[in-house]
């Protein structure tokens, strides 16, 4: 079985076909879906679709939305991790970190919804799922300060330095479609000489297209449209990686399960046949 650790279903372009991106899911041999939430007004939504569709599901505020954040969405969030905490689809608080590649955002202001965030983590005993991009080291700084019980470091692209210190800290971190990309050389690099036990799939659908649905800003300009990603490229996104590492599908699928159920130890009751995995 396959799990995609990060995967935007609840996002306005599975609104035409989401029943059928979710059994073309199940048909490739992804058993189970990941959902993190990125706002307080998108909770209900997500915890809903994992109901409907037996996935998994994270509640948190995303960096990139920080600033368009009620300052009572921490006290919302909070309400939420204390009434569904005996819920066994709730997993993680995620998709919480920071962003340090989008312009014009307050950086210290994601910092701030970042170490509530992780307060609230530690004080429900849930792992988190970072955004992490060109910020590790200050997410690292954050978690030295408010350590959690691990979780994912989502897209992973940072040094093999900073991979180590997650680690060390109980987190596997996510590749997908980016790592498909052959001028992609550092995510290759890092996927290929990390240890076999620190690396989870996911597709961050829609988002993140692997090659063989990416679209230059040529061809874009041209009228092709850039493709949506979806939770049943995961296997083809994950022959990239078995490629690298020299490993079969078999092997993959059995490592990067193993570490997505010890990254986040909830999904493991999901996992198991005639588990909560089942559409409810």
């Amino acid at each position: 079985m396959w799990i995609d650790t990060h995967c935007h279903l609840d996002a306005a372009e599975f609104d035409t076909d989401r029943d059928a991106v979710v059994a073309r899911s199940r048909a490739a041999g992804v058993g189970l879906l990941v959902l993190p939430a990125v706002e307080a007004v998108h909770f209900d939504r997500v915890r809903a679709l994992a109901h409907a569709y037996g996935c998994a599901y994270a509640l948190g505020i995303h960096p990139l939305y920080a600033h368009r954040a009620d300052p009572q969405d921490i006290d919302r969030l909070a309400q939420a991790l204390r009434l569904h905490r005996e819920d066994p689809r709730l997993v993680a608080v995620g998709e919480i970190g920071l962003d340090g590649f989008v312009p014009g955002l307050d950086f210290g202001l994601q910092q701030r919804w970042y170490e509530a965030q992780l307060r609230l983590a530690h004080e429900s005993s849930l792992p988190v799922i970072l955004h992490v991009r060109r910020s590790a080291d200050h997410l690292l700084k954050g978690l030295r300060r408010h350590p959690v019980a691990g979780g994912f470091a989502h897209a992973f692209n940072g040094s093999a330095l900073q991979a180590s210190e997650f680690l060390r800290r109980g987190f596997k971190l996510g590749f997908g479609g980016a790592m498909t990309h052959e001028r992609a050389l550092r995510i290759r690099a890092l996927a290929t000489c990390l240890p076999p036990q620190a690396l989870v799939l996911e597709t961050d659908s829609p988002d993140i297209p692997p090659q063989w649905l990416y679209r230059t800003a040529q061809q874009r300009a041209a009228g092709q449209a850039q493709g949506r990603n979806e939770p049943a490229e995961l296997p083809r996104i994950a022959q990239v990686l078995a490629s690298l590492r020299g490993w079969t599908a078999e092997e993959t699928a059995r490592l990067t399960t193993a570490n997505a159920l010890a990254g986040l130890p909830r999904l493991a009751a999901l996992a198991r046949p005639g588990g909560a995995a089942a559409m409810s």
